[in-house]
């Protein structure tokens, strides 16, 4: 079964659906609600328990020179655009930046450690060891450089210490197997908060087809909740 059909037939109405009526307590963005903002190199939003897609990758999958001239054109591109941003213009901001990154990195670049079935399992671990508890997890997919998630904090956990926490894990489990030692992760992510169903079910599915869009038959780990 896809996710999209798993996520139609078994997400619980009252929780996904209903709640939409009622913008202070749905899953998804909400713009009436004070959103924490933050940013380092890329913008960081989150709203409490919302659902949000991330994108994470190993440290030497973008060349040096490359991420560098991405990140002074992104610079550029940020103090043009100050937020607040309306949806239109953070739709533009991951069509030039994020889908750019996500091309580059469907090609297989660096070193893909978690090409690797027992790298990609140790990843897998430690995002589904908290769920449930720390955050709820939808769908995920390791890839050979990077890993796709569509999570949602729970009981007052947020965003970034559930990252550090699954960065800081797999790296530490992964440097020891491979007896290496040195930076795994790119210290940051990408990611976006869900802004309705409509966009779940998105994220979802994307997250589902990715590896047979970057034309992988192994070498990969996809995980659907009840799938």
């Amino acid at each position: 079964m896809s996710m999209l059909l798993y996520l139609l037939k078994n997400h619980t109405p009252w929780r996904i659906l209903c709640r939409m009526n009622e913008p202070w307590d749905s899953p998804y963005f909400t713009p009436e609600v004070e959103t924490n903002k933050n940013r380092r190199n890329l913008p960081h939003w989150q709203q409490g328990a919302k659902w949000c897609v991330s994108t994470w990758r190993l440290a030497d999958s973008v060349p040096l020179e490359i991420a560098r001239q991405w990140h002074d054109e992104k610079t550029r591109w940020l103090e043009a655009h100050p937020k607040p941003w309306d949806e239109t213009t953070e739709l533009e901001f991951h069509r030039l930046f994020s889908t750019r990154l996500e091309n580059w990195l469907n090609k297989g670049t660096g070193s893909c450690v978690l090409r690797q079935p027992e790298n990609a399992q140790i990843v897998a671990n430690a995002m589904e060891h908290f769920d449930g508890d720390r955050c709820e997890l939808a769908a995920y997919a390791v890839m050979p450089n990077h890993v796709h998630v569509l999570f949602r904090p729970l009981g007052g956990h947020d965003i970034p210490g559930i990252m550090k926490s699954w960065k800081g894990f797999s790296a530490y489990q992964i440097n020891k197997r491979m007896e290496r030692k040195g930076k795994l992760w790119q210290t940051e992510s990408w990611d976006r908060l869900v802004r309705n169903e409509r966009h779940f079910y998105k994220s979802a599915e994307y997250i589902r087809q990715n590896p047979a869009m970057a034309g992988l038959r192994e070498g990969f780990l996809v995980w659907n909740k009840g799938a």
